[in-house]
């Protein structure tokens, strides 16, 4: 759900009167939104619920082009074995005629009258109490959205609507009405406010349920209309739209929606949430609604209710045989009749003449569900920094996601950049069904792009390595690059992850012949600075230990040379490191000798002046480990040898330190003057203990303080080593 204020209210001379709060709650025609009507009509006698007032008229104005009778509606595809009694607003000659007609009279009214005639119940029963608050519930289908005005919250009227103007005379028209509600509500100092829900469900769920006992009554045919999902998008567009009206009107220089898409006009809550966790749902969406939560909004009686419409008989079997939401504390769960709780799913077979209006309904859910409470809470843990993202912006990247062109066959590049919460990759995506992919770790600086061509030299001689065809051109992942920071604005402080997956397969194979759509290309960037939760902390240090048993592979059983997404030797190891407490794990190769960590190249200093640890940075110092200090890093035969890595000691060697490049021992860490790590990510961050030693006295020494001050320098100064962003419009 989103934490929602409301959308539109009748202005009263007196503001602090009694309010009346009026819940629309649209949805697909499925019985959780009678269930949840019944919860509503359970919370008392301040509390009325109406059944769905607009659905005479829609049926109706579907009819239109039909016989006078109705024809059932058959003529727009609508099938409805009581279209004709309900238009008459007469009860079919049956055995329950006599008992149930004043339903079937009661339909006869407008959307606007029923409303009045609700608030004028609530007016009535607060004169002869001690007053409070009222609540009136709406359940709206979302195909009646084409009859209800999103700016007045009421029923539209035209004087084209011919046949619902005959059937009315003008005092009985949902004009007049609307205005009977207002003087209503002024006159007994009555405040009313709207409020839009919109209940959802996975659209596989609810085409599924339509073959059960519901199917009967259509056919097993459904109008894709009447599933509902992409109209509820529509009347969240619709809802969205009338309070971006208002807003502007009082307000132009005010947002009536955040990123993500919220908007204060609209709960949002998806039905599965609402039958696995009942009573927590409801207390949200009272919550949501400013009204107060009761217990029993959890229960109702079996059976027909004084709020059904007359087509209850023919739709609401599963609710009518429950007795409430089905509850986990219950006492008795063995015996609870309560509705549609995961414990009691069905499983349906999805019919192939379905797939349509699946794959049409699809996208509208997801974008919906992004809005709910439950997605914004779906995190089961926090992360190591207390929040969910160090950099609030991070929240609402941008991502890259696609296939290459082709220009041999006209085929074009099928990218798109997309929310993160909205980005996805098949998963019949080799990536996902075997880490078959290559990736690079990028840094942006002022408005420049470090080492990128580096970056994608690398990237795609281990493409070649792993033997990917039909690949993206390098112009392509360059535009897609460029493209996705424009979109997020960014030009400094960011980091991307840029992935080349071997694509997706035509089936679930590890066999590289499958992949036939070409290479996916994923460009992940985010908000990050070189010093932070999510990275390193370049002054005070890190802490490392020596990895158990992942070692790192020698180029015969598998080359680190190939930057490839399998990474599970990588992982063990931080899993490890995380247990301990250090930022990271040396890895070891099969020989004993350093090879890396897991995520960073491994630098150590050896001071040969004598001058030791207590050397204080100063220029002469500098000058003094310069001319005395060794940089020793263990040789690439087991590790990848890292861009950043080699841009250190290319810098190293213009400051004409001495290096060694050879296979180096865990005890030569041990006792060395100083050790760092480079990688993109974080550049040069200091290590002041391996394994529970000391390094040096616990701080930055001079020669990786010197390194790190000679590295900054040469990303703002050696442009020929950065590829510029282009100007975003």
């Amino acid at each position: 759900m989103a934490s929602q204020s409301n959308n539109s209210e009748i202005a009263i001379p007196n503001p602090s009167g009694r309010t009346i709060t009026i819940i629309h709650c649209w949805s697909a025609p499925r019985s959780r939104s009678t269930a949840l009507l019944y919860s509503f009509e359970a919370r008392g006698k301040d509390t009325i619920a109406l059944d769905e007032p607009l659905y005479r008229r829609w049926l109706q104005e579907k009819i239109r082009g039909g016989g006078d009778d109705g024809s059932n509606g058959k003529s727009y595809g609508i099938s409805r074995p009581y279209a004709e009694p309900f238009l008459k607003g007469v009860a079919p000659d049956d055995e329950d005629a006599e008992k149930e007609s004043w339903r079937w009279e009661r339909e006869k009214k407008c959307f606007n009258e029923r409303v009045y005639d609700a608030v004028a119940s609530i007016v009535e029963q607060n004169s002869s109490s001690d007053g409070g608050e009222g609540v009136i519930f709406i359940k709206q289908m979302a195909k009646f959205a084409n009859l209800f005005d999103f700016e007045t919250n009421y029923e539209t009227y035209t004087s084209s609507s011919s046949k619902y103007s005959h059937e009315h005379e003008q005092s009985n028209q949902p004009s007049h009405w609307k205005h009977e509600i207002t003087n209503l509500a002024t006159k007994s100092n009555i405040h009313i406010r709207h409020k839009h829900v919109l209940l959802i469900r996975d659209p596989l769920s609810v085409l599924a349920s339509w073959m059960g006992k519901s199917g009967q009554v259509h056919g097993n045919n459904p109008h894709p209309d009447e599933v509902g999902i992409v109209q509820l998008l529509d009347v969240y567009s619709k809802i969205v739209g009338a309070s971006m009206t208002k807003n502007n009107a009082n307000n132009p220089n005010s947002a009536s929606t955040s990123q993500s898409g919220f908007n204060p006009s609209v709960v949002v809550i998806d039905s599965d949430d609402l039958a696995a966790q009942p009573r927590q749902s409801m207390q949200d969406l009272c919550s949501d609604l400013v009204i107060p939560y009761r217990d029993s909004m959890l229960r109702w009686e079996p059976g027909p209710h004084q709020c059904d419409g007359p087509w209850a008989k023919w739709w609401y079997h599963d609710v009518w045989e429950s007795n409430g939401w089905d509850i986990d504390d219950d006492d008795d769960t063995a015996n609870n009749t309560g509705i549609h709780h995961p414990r009691t799913q069905k499983y349906r077979t999805v019919p192939p003449s379905l797939l349509p209006a699946l794959r049409m309904s699809t996208p509208s859910y997801t974008f919906l569900q992004t809005l709910t409470t439950s997605h914004r809470q779906r995190a089961f843990a926090t992360p190591p920094t207390g929040k969910l993202y160090e950099d609030p912006r991070n929240e609402h990247v941008f991502v890259f996601v696609g296939t290459p062109s082709d220009p041999s066959n006209g085929k074009r590049n099928r990218g798109r950049i997309l929310p993160r919460d909205m980005a996805a990759i098949s998963p019949f995506d080799s990536s996902v069904q075997g880490g078959d992919a290559t990736w690079e770790g990028i840094r942006v600086y002022n408005g420049r792009i470090f080492h990128l061509h580096r970056h994608l030299n690398r990237l795609f001689r281990s493409a070649k390595a792993l033997g990917f065809e039909n690949l993206h051109a390098r112009e392509e992942i360059v535009d897609a690059i460029f493209r996705v920071l424009a979109a997020n604005g960014m030009r400094d402080g960011a980091h991307m992850r840029l992935t080349l997956t071997r694509g997706e397969k035509a089936t679930s194979s590890m066999n590289p012949n499958f992949n036939v759509y070409g290479t996916t290309l994923i460009i992940l960037p985010e908000w990050k600075p070189t010093e932070g939760a999510t990275t390193y902390d370049n002054t005070k240090g890190v802490s490392l230990i020596t990895a158990g048993t992942c070692r790192r592979s020698p180029p015969s059983t598998l080359d680190n040379k190939i930057h490839h997404n399998n990474m599970i030797q990588n992982i063990l190891p931080k899993i490890q490191a995380n247990l301990a407490g250090a930022a990271d794990a040396i890895m070891l190769d099969v020989e004993g000798f350093v090879s890396e960590t897991n995520a960073t190249n491994l630098f150590l200093v050896r001071c040969d002046s004598g001058q030791g640890e207590e050397m204080e940075v100063n220029v002469a110092v500098e000058e003094d480990c310069v001319r005395n200090a060794v940089l020793v890093t263990p040789s690439a035969d087991h590790c990848l040898p890292g861009i950043t890595r080699d841009t250190v000691l290319l810098l190293a060697k213009e400051l004409g330190m001495q290096i060694e490049v050879r296979r180096v021992s865990l005890s030569e860490f041990y006792c060395a003057d100083e050790v760092f790590t480079t990688g993109t990510m974080g550049e040069l961050t200091p290590v002041t203990m391996i394994d529970g030693r000391k390094i040096g006295d616990l701080k930055r020494g001079p020669v990786t303080s010197l390194l790190q001050k000679t590295y900054k320098k040469a990303v703002e100064t050696r442009l020929d080593w950065s590829t510029e962003i282009p100007p975003f419009s």
